[in-house]
């Protein structure tokens, strides 16, 4: 029998390059009127390592790859289209981008800032996910910002 190993999901936070990556495009998002958190839980049970939503009430997620094997055992992603108007995808700038569909938006990125190297394609969501989505992101956010002036706090 062939010994089949199952790739490990690693958190952007066991990873150094991950966080390098989210910090450059929280950055830039932020440059261009985006709200982000990261690693928000999606009503599909999928997490979005980040969640951006727009002033004007667009939202987008991005997919940070912090590697080629992280590009590739990582197959999810698709599963994020319904659930944003625009899916990106953000990596350091020696990725070899070539390998990342053509149908999503580029970041590249490093701990300082981040470039929009290419628009996401806009798919529109429903006026109803919007509203959950744009809920769900306002009650994470504060959920989050509890837990740090009261770390006692119980979160659900």
């Amino acid at each position: 029998m062939a010994n089949v190993t199952t790739p490990v999901v690693v958190s952007i936070r066991d990873d150094a390059r991950a966080r390098a990556i989210l910090r450059g495009t929280q950055r830039l998002l932020k440059s261009l009127n985006f709200e982000s958190l990261s690693e928000v839980s999606l009503g599909n049970g999928r997490r979005a390592d980040v969640l951006a939503l727009a002033r004007d009430g667009r939202v987008w997620i991005v997919e940070i790859k912090s590697s080629i094997a992280d590009f590739r055992t990582d197959q999810k992603w698709h599963e994020y289209r319904d659930y944003c108007d625009g899916l990106l995808f953000a990596v350091a700038p020696d990725f070899p981008v070539e390998i990342l569909p053509a149908d999503t938006g580029l970041i590249l990125a490093d701990a300082y800032g981040g470039e929009l190297v290419r628009d996401a394609p806009s798919h529109p969501i429903s006026p109803a996910r919007r509203k959950v989505l744009t809920l769900s992101f306002a009650r994470t956010a504060a959920m989050r910002l509890l837990s740090q002036l009261d770390p006692g706090a119980k979160i659900e």
